[in-house]
């Protein structure tokens, strides 16, 4: 079970900062639906080649701070 829970406002915020510093990353990649969280990250650690940890971690760092553009 993962340990983020994203709101679709949050989300659409934070998904420009991790299109910022993964950009080949792709709309398919970056989809999200409420509470399919996991999904979302499992996705992107592949597509990264990173651990889900690594991808929770930069996340949360994200949304700690969603006025800043830096991820």
């Amino acid at each position: 079970m993962t340990s983020i829970a994203l709101s679709e406002s949050d989300w659409e915020i934070l998904k420009e900062k991790v299109k910022r510093k993964y950009n080949h990353l792709t709309e398919e990649d970056l989809s999200y639906q409420p509470g399919k969280e996991q999904e979302l990250i499992e996705r992107l650690a592949a597509k990264v080649k990173r651990k889900p940890d690594y991808i929770i971690f930069t996340l949360k760092k994200g949304l700690s701070d969603l006025s800043s553009n830096r991820l």
